[in-house]
């Protein structure tokens, strides 16, 4: 029986991870169609001041985050992170619970 739970857990799991995949390519896909029409009305309207480039650089920058975070390649705020923190704030709850008793 503990197997099953184990592999229920794995699946959902899996599962988190491919539905955090499918939304950053998702971003990603509706950058590449968005920003074309950004910089198309930006020439047509104000071609003397390039304000798409904002656009792109701001952006982009959020995918890149996004995809960081997705892929789990930043040294903060993952899932060791999260937990750490969890057990830290479960931790003074606990402690601050026994001081008033």
């Amino acid at each position: 029986m503990k197997t099953d739970f184990t592999e229920a857990e794995r699946y959902y799991s899996a599962q988190k991870k491919v539905k955090e995949i499918r939304g950053f390519y998702e971003h990603v896909m509706l950058y590449l169609i968005t920003n074309p029409i950004v910089i198309v009305v930006n020439i047509m309207t104000s071609p003397g001041y390039f304000w798409f480039l904002w656009c792109l650089m701001g952006w982009g920058l959020a995918i890149v985050i996004h995809g960081l975070k997705v892929f789990n390649l930043p040294p903060f705020f993952d899932e060791k992170w999260e937990e750490r923190k969890i057990n830290e704030i479960m931790e003074k709850e606990k402690n601050n619970q026994q001081n008033w008793e």
